[in-house]
């Protein structure tokens, strides 16, 4: 407590003496606190607090808090800060900042003066700011100050504060804090004594300058040993001025043992009455320091104490020294308490005696009840009775017993400025008892909201809560704290501000609501979301609080911060902040709060983006939804069938967008096709093919163009629509497994003659009956999710070539490509033809070449052997001495690549190929091999029909069941006549399937059974011309038929051609039939 305010209660209105009396008292009343109730400990969360407050945007809020760490004892707090650099830093600013008040500057110096070496860095301004003689002079002097202060740290400017000090043409108080800086630094002064004692000699100097310099004698030890008599004559040299002569009596105090025989002369000072007053208080309290050697005069003390005949101002004296006494006067305890209760003496001596017990704890534990009924007598002077509560609080565990008394005074209505005092004391006295007052906190709450007791309780009040809770104040506590910031005037909004940060220990809370509330300097403009949504969230705990407490002044400001965070341009709100929103509206509406318009405006706008955002979440889950059914759809059927291929369900379920989606977006539909891409490309028996036997130097010609050019590079893929054509045997099957193997589009493979319903039934064939929805399925190829490939249109009927047709022409986004063997037909007008050319000389035997990679295990004639047997074997059937039709035939045979395979692997066996009849070569060396190993010939005829039937019936796998012994022999690899495939059923087991390598070899078969003079097969000869599925059947005929016999099928197939214009077998026909 500053002694202003000590003043202030000590005050007698109707008694001028009193006011003299308490200039002497006031003092030593201090010093007596100081020692008795020690300086406070800082705790972690009191320096959390402090500095909280110092990142505050007002200068005066800082300097609270610099004052604050001035209160703590400079070893206790180098103990504790962690920051005291920043302290520091912050304390420089605002001192050598001449736009900050005078009294925050002041705050500044004695942070710095208590921040030790942390201020180090900073002595060279703060000299510089001394020198400056237009700053107050009172700054300058306890700036100088601080030097004392820093020990060692001080050396290199001490020869400068010394000429401060000698320099009488600077102001008295400059000159008097450089002397006091000094005598505080010890051995550096030592150099500077003598001029220290000559301004304490000169009577020209100031009286402040000259307490200065005998104050800094006493600091300096047995260095000030020779002057020690002058001290003395100064006491009792009356044209001395009082504060020199006061300072004097510390001086010799500070002296320690020197002044130990000085002892008695100073207790003469005491009792002279002719001395000046203020001497005597000085020489009083300095009395009371000097410990055991003022034993001998403690009884004769108390006498003079009791003596009713000596002048009030002596009896003053005499207790201002027997309180400064402290233990010492424990055996006169009994004595002190007997003053206390003899009523004819003066209140004011009285007073003295209570502060004296109060100063002796357990000794004093037998009278307390003494000091309560003081307390408690409402007939006396409330300013005993204070002194009383105080003295209850300085003795801590021995008075808390008596809390209630204590507290009890809180209770009653201060209706004057002395009512008003003695709660201030009862508070103060509260607060020093700790914990044991905790009772009391709903008391001390109820005195801190009523805005009519004056500001100086309240903020003790404030100090006591914090005292007692020995911890950050709850949120409800703080927030009464910083409600005071509205009761008072401006000038104390600054000192609320600072304990608002203080009793919440700084905590984050505070430190927000501190930022926005209570009159800040500034507030925070640029908001983050995430900021601004934390700070309404806050504020909507904080609104509860402050309603439930009544704190209206505190309640209307954060209306109008509420509204001023909702209506940040920097902030831009989001949906679920509405809830938020809308609770704070609903808060604001209820106290009738303009502000409430504001928040309403922003929830307005975003109900608009919430309708939105929620349809879009509505759609985002939904979308999430399908999403996840379509990553589980190719492993469930049940998906598959109801979600995606029930047309109910994929358009009520997926809102209407699902179904487009899936039909346009190329990853929804791979996903969606692909469980199926087994079964769309079963056909095509991928499994048989390896790129390796891929010929890839094969030739076409482009249409609308003379070049030819490989296939390779003008169809790396099927884009648009696209009609392959070339003779049996060139490749074109193998084509479309070589682009299969390659590409990464989902592709359906068909046989020609499975697309007699339709070509999107028999894709929905392959599609395992789960496609029930046909249009769907037509809309995903319309746009283009599947590739299409079609081969051997020329195997199938007109009919069906014309479904086909007008399919590719309807559906011309798809990608389509189609082969076919020459024939008359009109192709799709959307289509481009592409004519797949026979091999080249060249190219023929790059071909048989390249099979060495691919011949049999059991190959005879293998590597560079089998290179030779090629070239040896071309050289003589395309030998140029050979008549030209002779040539023109082998070569026609030889351009064909798969003629060419069967050529390579008779060669590779050892055998001489017969180019006109490969196929029946390549059979009698199976049947050769079939017979050595099962010991019976081949059933050529039993097979042969079997195999007819299976054209008949359309069906491409051959029965292994019938003729097992027959398909192992044709797998043979020496031969690769059939092939074979497994597959799993519906129940989970393997089965295997041989299928003919190619037409050419089925076809071998086939003929058998229209060769022969018997009826059947002369029937049959006629029977099938217009069936496209034995096309081949026919050419095979114009080469193995008797010649007459051959001619006569020759006259029928152009009677035919004539009569319905169909000429796809006859001029084939023709022409083989020519070459023989």
């Amino acid at each position: 407590m500053s002694v202003f305010t000590r003043i202030k209660r000590k005050i007698s209105l109707f008694l001028v003496f009193t006011f003299t009396i308490c200039l002497i008292l006031l003092p030593n009343l201090t010093r007596v606190n100081a020692q008795k109730v020690s300086q406070p400990k800082p705790q972690d969360w009191h320096i959390n607090g402090i500095m909280a407050a110092l990142d505050d945007s007002d200068p005066k809020v800082q300097g609270f808090a610099l004052r604050k760490l001035g209160e703590y004892d400079t070893k206790d707090l180098k103990a504790i800060l962690k920051q005291p650099k920043d302290i520091a830093q912050i304390a420089i600013k605002l001192l050598t900042d001449k736009n900050v008040e005078l009294e925050v500057r002041r705050d500044a110096v004695g942070a710095l003066k208590n921040l030790g070496d942390a201020a180090k860095p900073y002595l060279k301004d703060m000299l510089e700011l001394v020198k400056d003689t237009s700053l107050d002079p009172g700054l300058r002097y306890s700036t100088v100050e601080v030097f004392g202060s820093l020990g060692s740290a001080a050396k290199p400017y001490v020869e400068e504060i010394a000429d401060i000090l000698t320099n009488k043409n600077l102001d008295f108080g400059v000159r008097a804090g450089a002397v006091r800086a000094l005598g505080n630094l010890g051995e550096l002064t030592q150099p500077y004594v003598e001029d220290i004692a000559d301004i304490l000699k000169d009577k020209t100097a100031d009286d402040l300058v000259r307490a200065g310099a005998v104050r800094a004698l006493g600091n300096l030890g047995d260095a000030a040993k020779p002057y020690v008599k002058d001290i003395l004559k100064f006491l009792k040299d009356e044209t001395v001025g009082s504060q020199v002569r006061g300072n004097a009596t510390e001086a010799l105090v500070n002296l320690g043992d020197i002044a130990k025989p000085y002892i008695g002369d100073i207790f003469e000072l005491l009792k002279d009455q002719k001395i000046d007053f203020i001497v005597r208080g000085a020489a009083a309290s300095a009395f009371g320091k000097m410990g055991d050697a003022t034993i001998p005069y403690v009884q004769e003390i108390l006498e003079l104490l009791k003596d009713k005949t000596v002048d009030q101002i002596t009896r003053f004296i005499m207790g201002s020294a027997l309180t400064n006494l402290g233990d010492l006067a424990k055996p006169y305890v009994q004595d002190i308490v007997d003053i206390l209760q003899d009523k004819t003496v003066d209140f004011q001596i009285r007073d003295i005696a209570i502060q004296a017990l109060g100063n002796l704890g357990d000794a004093t534990k037998p009278y307390i009840k003494n000091i309560v009924d003081i307390l408690k007598d409402k007939s006396l002077e409330l300013y005993l009775r204070g002194s009383a509560a105080r003295a209850l609080g300085n003795l801590g565990e021995v008075a808390k017993d008596y809390i209630e008394d204590i507290g009890n005074i809180l209770k009653y209505k201060a209706k004057t400025l002395n009512e008003s005092n003695l709660r201030g004391t009862a508070l103060e006295a509260l607060g020093n008892l700790g914990e044991a007052a905790k009772l009391y906190v709903k008391d001390i709450l109820y005195i801190l909201k009523d805005k009519t007791i004056n500001y100086s309780d309240r903020k003790i009040a404030a100090e006591a809560l914090r005292n007692i809770k020995q911890k950050p104040l709850e949120l409800k506590e703080f927030l009464i704290v910083l409600n005071n910031a509205y009761y008072d005037s401006l000038s104390t909004i600054p000192q609320w501000r600072f304990l608002g940060y203080f009793v919440s220990g700084g905590s984050d809370e505070a430190k927000t609501l501190i930022k926005w509330l209570a009159y800040p300097q500034t507030t925070p403009e640029k908001l983050t979301h995430s900021e601004a949504v934390k700070t309404l969230k806050l504020f909507l705990k904080v609104w509860e609080v402050i309603t439930s407490e009544d704190l209206t002044e505190l309640r209307n400001d954060l209306a109008e911060k509420i509204a001023v965070v909702a209506a940040n341009k920097n902030v831009v709100w989001e949906t679920q902040d509405i809830t938020l929103l809308g609770q704070h509206y609903k808060n604001l509406k209820q106290i009738n709060s303009t502000n409430a318009e504001t928040i309403q405006s922003v929830i307005i706008n975003l109900e608009g983006w919430r309708w939105f955002f929620n349809f879009r979440n509505i759609i985002l889950t939904h979308a999430a939804f399908w999403l996840a059914l379509i990553f589980a759809y190719p492993k469930s059927p049940q998906i598959q069938a109801i979600f995606f291929w029930n047309p109910w369900v994929r358009r009520i379920a997926g809102m209407g967008y699902v179904g487009f989606l899936l039909t346009w977006v190329p990853f929804l539909r791979r996903k969606l096709l692909e469980p199926f891409q087994r079964s769309l490309l079963a056909d095509a028996r991928l499994d048989n093919f390896t790129e390796a036997t891929y010929f890839p130097e094969s030739c076409v010609k482009p249409p609308a163009s003379d070049k030819i050019v490989p296939i390779t590079k003008a169809l790396p893929t099927v884009k648009g629509q696209i009609v392959l054509e070339g003779d049996s045997g060139l490749g074109k099957s193998m084509f479309l497994c070589h682009l299969l193997k390659n590409t990464s589009n989902i592709a359906v493979y068909l046989p020609a003659y499975k697309c007699e319903k339709g070509v999107i039934e028999a894709i929905q064939e392959k599609l395992r009956g789960q496609a029930q929805d046909i249009n769907f399925l037509k809309s995903l190829i319309y746009s283009g999710a599947i590739d299409i490939y079609i081969d051997g249109l020329n195997e199938v009927t007109a009919d069906t070539r014309s479904q086909i047709k007008q399919f590719v022409e309807s559906y011309f986004h798809c990608n389509v490509i189609m082969t076919t063997q020459p024939l008359q037909w009109e192709p799709p007008s959307t289509a481009k033809i592409f004519i797949l050319k026979p091999l080249t000389k060249q190219q023929i035997s790059q071909f048989l070449i390249s099979r060495s990679l691919r011949l049999p295990a059991d190959a005879k004639i293998t590597d560079d052997s089998y290179k030779q047997a090629c070239k040896n074997y071309l050289g003589k059937i395309l030998d140029p001495q050979q008549p030209a039709t002779e040539l023109e035939a082998n070569y026609r045979v030889l351009s064909n690549p798969m003629d060419l395979t069967l050529i390579s692997q008779m060669l590779s066996q050892g055998e001489h190929p017969d180019l006109f009849r490969l196929q029946e070569q390549q059979y009698n060396l199976m049947a050769w091999e079939y017979k050595r190993e099962w010991k019976h010939n081949f059933p050529l005829k039993k097979f042969s029909q079997r195999v007819y039937q299976q054209r008949i019936n359309d069906e491409s796998a051959i029965l292994a069941d019938e003729f097992d012994q027959e398909v192992l022999s044709m797998e043979d690899q020496k031969y690769k006549m059939v092939v074979s495939r497994q597959w799993k059923n519906k129940d989970g087991e393997t089965k295997k399937e041989w299928y003919f390598r190619h037409d050419k070899i089925m076809e071998f078969f086939i003929v058998q059974n229209f060769l022969g003079d018997s009826t059947e097969a002369k029937e049959r000869q006629s029977k099938h011309m217009d069936d496209p599925r034995f096309r081949g059947v026919y050419f095979l005929l114009a080469k193995l038929l008797p010649l007459e016999q051959a001619q006569e099928l020759r006259e029928n197939l152009i009677q035919y051609a004539v009569d319905t214009k169909d000429h796809t077998v006859m001029d084939t026909y023709v022409q083989l039939l020519r070459l023989r």
